[in-house]
């Protein structure tokens, strides 16, 4: 069962009667500059972002493959998982992949 809102009060907030504050209240079609699935470079390093919520965006970032030699002279190749960082979701970054409308 669904719940109903309670009367008399609006969802966002915007009445069509109040033409005045229709020219205040303007809905942004997308109000964050980053938008999960956006890649960008960082450090000249791929970066793609996760979620973004009104305080951070998530992104993912491979890390270099280790090689390195044991004790014993032999070879060792070590890839480090993915790390996650935060950042503002209007950083001023170059989105490599604009999504276009």
């Amino acid at each position: 069962m669904k719940k109903k809102p309670p009367p008399g009060k609006k969802r966002n907030g915007h009445d069509p009667n109040q033409a005045e504050f229709g020219i205040i209240w303007q809905v942004a079609e997308h109000p964050f500059r980053l938008r999960a699935g956006d890649v960008f470079r960082f450090n000249e390093r791929l970066c793609r972002v996760i979620r973004v919520n009104d305080c951070s965006a998530v992104v993912i970032m491979n890390q270099r493959v280790r090689d390195f030699k044991t004790r014993f002279d032999k070879p060792v190749r070590f890839q480090p998982p993915p790390k996650l960082f935060r950042v503002s979701p209007h950083a001023e970054v170059k989105i490599l992949n604009p999504r276009r409308k």
